[in-house]
C-alpha cells in the first residue's frame, strides 16, 4: 500500500508541476514591473474579459485510487496529454485572423500525429471569442508515439496540456464491482468565470466510483492568472496544489477474483461466484459473467460501443452476483433443514420414504430421479437431494418455521453492500401470496418451498452469506466489501469495522447433520457435487437446480454453494450457472465444477488433507441406493 500511496504522491506533484509550467503558456511579453501593482480580481465577462486583471481558476485534483484488500490497484490514474493551441495576448485577432493562425496550428499537428483532426471554424472563434486566454485543445489523450512526436517538434504556440485519466490496470476483471467514471462535461467554450476548472473533472458513474464519489474526488487546488490594463499575461501561478481524493480498500482478493472470473468466463455464458470469508463477512469475490471493460467508458464512450453494450443479449452491464434473484432450487434445503431440525419435527434417526413422485391436492410432485430410494435419514436425504422427502417434511412443519429461518440466514433481504442496485430477493408469506395470487399458502406452495422453487428468488451473494452462516457455526456478519478509506498519507478516515448482525441458536446436532449431509453431497458415492471434490480439501456443499420463467421461455438457473476446509472453513461460496431457454443444466454438472476450478487455484499445489480422506470414510451409508452418476444433479 505504501508503494501505491507514493506513485499516487509522485504523479500528483509531477501534474502540479507540469500545469505551472505548460498549462496556459503564450506567446507573451515578459511581464511589466508594475503588474502586480495593477491587480484586481473582478467577475470576467465577454465585455471585460480582454481587460480583466485576474482569474483565479480550479485545478481538479487526481482521483484517490481503489485498491483490493492487498493493496492491487483497481482503480487508479495516469497522465495524460492534450495536444492545445494558446493564442497570442493581447486578442487582438479578427475573426479570419483567428482561423488562419488556428488553420495553420491543427495542420501541423496533424503532420506530427498522422490523425486527421476535425475541428470547425464556428468551435475555433466560439473559443477565441469567449476565452481565447487559455488553451484550446485540438486532439486529446495522445497516445505514446503521438506524443513523443509532438515533444520532437512542438510548433510554436501550441503545448502539451497534462490532464488526469483514470484507468482501471486490470481490465473487466471486477469492472461490475469497481464501476467505471465519466466527465463531468465538455471542454466549455462559453466566457470564462472565476473558480471554473481547467478541464472537466470526473465523476463515478457506477460500482463503487459513484458510491464513493465524494470520497474519491479530492479538493481542487487553484490556478491564478494575471494580466494587464491591456489584455497582456503577466503571471501565472499555481497558487494552491490540488489535494488528491482519498483511497478506497475494498475486502477484495484480486486473485480469487480473477480465478472466479476466469471459471467463469471457461464455462458459462452467464452466471457468478460469490465467495465470502465466513468468518469476517468480508467479501474476497464478487463475479459476474459476462463483464465490461471499464477503460472503454475513458475518457468517454461512443454512443455506437455504449449501444452495443446495452443491445448485448447476454447483459455485460448486469452484475449478476447482487442486483439479480433466481429461484434457488435444492440449496434452499438447508435452510428447511435447519428448520426441520431445530423445531424438532424431524430428528437425525427419523426417516422418510423417497419415492418417485407425491400427490398433494390435485397436482403431482415429482422427485428428480426416477426410482424409488427408500426409507432416509435427513444426512442421506440432504446427500441425495430427495426432492420427496422434502416435501413431506415440509409440509409436515408447515410454512412458518421454513421462512423464518430463511429469513435468519438472511434471505429476503438486502446484504446491504455499497452498490446501487441491490435486491433482496424474495422468501414468500401469506402476506406475498394473497397480494400475489389472492391466496395463502397452500400445501402445494409449501412443497415448492421446500425445494426452493416458486415464487422463491435469492441473490448470489445471499447464498454464499448464508453458507458462512453454516460454516462459522451460526453468526450472520454483516457483509462488507469495503474495509476502510483512508487519506494519501495511510491515515484512516473512515473504517468499516467487521460486525455480527445476530447470532443464530442452533444446535451442535443440528450443524453436524447439516455438515454431514453437505459433505457427503460432494464426497459420498451418492451425491449430487461430485464434481466439486478437491483433493487437496474437503469440500461441504449443495447443489440446487431450479426453472424460471414463462414455459415457453423457461430457463434453468444451476446453483452450487458450500464452504472449505470442511473442518475448518475458511471460505464460503455460491456459484451460479444461469442457463439458455430450454437448456438442461444442472448443478452438480454446471455449477459444481467452476467451484472445483477456482479452489483447485487456490489450493495449486497443496497436498491431500486427512480430514478429505476421513470424510470420504465415514460416509453415511444409504439403504438401498444406486449408483449416482457424477453427471446427474437436482
Amino acid at each position: 500500500m505504501n508503494v501505491i500511496c507514493e506513485n499516487l504522491r509522485n504523479l500528483w506533484i509531477a501534474l502540479s508541476i507540469l500545469a505551472a509550467q505548460s498549462m496556459l503558456l503564450a506567446q507573451t511579453p515578459e511581464p511589466s514591473p508594475t503588474a502586480a501593482a495593477d491587480e484586481e480580481t473582478i467577475v470576467p465577462t465577454f465585455e471585460t474579459q480582454k481587460l480583466a486583471r485576474t482569474y483565479i481558476l480550479d485545478v481538479p485534483a487526481p482521483r484517490g485510487q481503489i485498491t483490493d484488500r492487498h493493496g492491487a490497484p483497481l482503480a487508479q490514474n495516469k497522465l495524460s496529454y492534450n495536444l492545445a493551441i494558446n493564442f497570442p495576448t493581447p486578442l487582438d485577432f479578427s475573426d479570419a485572423q483567428a482561423i488562419t493562425f488556428a488553420r495553420e496550428k491543427i495542420d501541423k499537428a496533424q503532420k506530427i500525429i498522422g490523425r486527421t483532426l476535425k475541428i470547425s471554424d464556428d468551435a475555433i472563434l466560439r473559443h477565441y471569442r469567449n476565452r481565447g486566454i487559455m488553451p484550446f485543445e485540438i486532439a486529446q489523450n495522445l497516445t505514446e508515439p503521438e506524443r513523443d512526436s509532438v515533444k520532437k517538434d512542438l510548433p510554436a504556440g501550441m503545448a502539451l496540456r497534462p490532464v488526469y485519466l483514470r484507468v482501471y490496470p486490470n481490465g473487466k476483471l471486477a469492472g461490475q464491482v469497481v464501476g467505471y467514471s465519466g466527465r463531468t462535461g465538455r471542454n466549455p467554450d462559453g466566457v470564462i468565470d472565476n473558480h471554473e476548472t481547467l478541464w472537466p473533472e470526473t465523476e463515478g458513474r457506477e460500482g463503487l466510483e459513484q458510491t464513493f464519489n465524494e470520497m474519491l474526488r479530492g479538493k481542487h487546488g487553484e490556478f491564478k492568472l494575471t494580466f494587464d490594463k491591456d489584455g497582456r499575461k503577466t503571471s501565472e501561478k499555481l497558487i494552491g496544489p490540488p489535494v488528491p481524493g482519498y483511497n478506497v480498500v475494498t475486502t477484495l482478493d484480486l486473485r480469487l477474483q480473477e480465478l472466479a472470473e476466469k471459471a467463469l468466463e471457461s464455462n458459462a455464458k452467464r452466471g457468478a461466484i460469490v465467495i465470502v470469508d465466513p468468518n469476517s463477512g468480508d467479501i474476497l469475490a464478487l463475479a459476474s459473467w459476462p463483464a465490461f471493460n471499464p477503460n472503454q467508458f475513458v475518457p468517454s464512450i461512443s454512443a455506437e460501443q455504449f449501444k452495443a453494450l446495452q443491445d448485448d443479449p447476454n447483459l455485460p452491464l448486469l452484475p449478476r452476483a447482487f442486483p439479480s434473484a433466481y429461484p434457488p432450487g435444492s440449496t434452499f434445503k438447508v435452510a428447511v433443514g435447519i428448520a426441520a431440525l431445530e423445531t424438532g419435527a424431524v430428528r437425525a434417526e427419523d426417516t422418510y420414504e423417497c419415492v418417485p413422485a407425491l400427490q398433494i391436492g390435485n397436482v403431482t410432485f415429482h422427485n428428480w430421479k426416477k426410482d424409488d430410494r427408500g426409507a432416509l435419514n435427513f444426512v442421506q436425504a440432504l446427500t441425495e437431494s430427495c426432492d420427496t422427502w422434502f416435501y413431506q417434511v415440509g409440509i409436515r412443519m408447515g410454512a412458518e418455521p421454513i421462512i423464518d429461518w430463511a429469513l435468519k440466514l438472511g434471505f429476503g433481504e438486502k446484504c446491504g453492500i455499497p452498490l446501487r442496485g441491490e435486491v433482496a430477493g424474495r422468501v414468500p408469506n401469506d402476506e406475498y401470496m394473497k397480494a400475489t395470487h389472492g391466496r395463502k399458502l397452500l400445501n402445494g406452495d409449501i412443497a415448492n418451498l421446500s425445494i426452493g422453487q416458486g415464487d422463491t428468488l435469492v441473490t448470489p451473494l445471499q447464498m454464499a452469506q448464508a453458507m458462512a452462516v453454516i460454516a462459522n457455526g451460526g453468526t450472520l456478519f454483516q457483509a462488507r466489501l469495503v474495509q476502510q478509506v483512508q487519506s494519501i498519507d495511510n491515515q484512516v478516515v473512515t473504517a468499516y469495522p467487521v460486525r455480527a448482525k445476530r447470532t443464530l441458536e442452533i444446535s451442535p446436532g443440528t450443524l453436524e447433520q447439516l455438515r454431514s449431509g453437505m459433505i457427503a453431497a460432494v464426497n459420498g458415492a451418492n451425491g449430487t457435487a461430485h464434481a466439486a471434490s478437491l483433493d487437496a480439501a474437503e469440500v461441504a456443499g449443495k447443489t440446487g437446480t431450479a426453472q424460471w420463467g414463462p414455459k415457453q421461455k423457461e430457463r434453468t438457473a444451476a446453483w452450487f454453494g458450500g464452504f472449505l476446509p470442511a473442518d475448518r472453513p475458511q471460505y464460503a461460496f455460491a456459484a451460479l450457472y444461469e442457463g439458455d431457454v430450454g437448456s438442461k443444466i444442472h448443478g452438480g454438472t454446471a455449477a459444481a465444477p467452476m467451484v472445483a476450478e477456482v479452489f483447485k487455484g487456490v489450493y495449486s499445489g497443496q497436498r491431500a488433507t486427512t480430514t478429505a480422506r476421513r470424510g470420504r470414510e465415514t460416509e453415511p451409508q444409504i439403504r438401498r441406493a444406486l449408483p449416482v452418476e457424477e453427471d446427474e444433479s437436482d
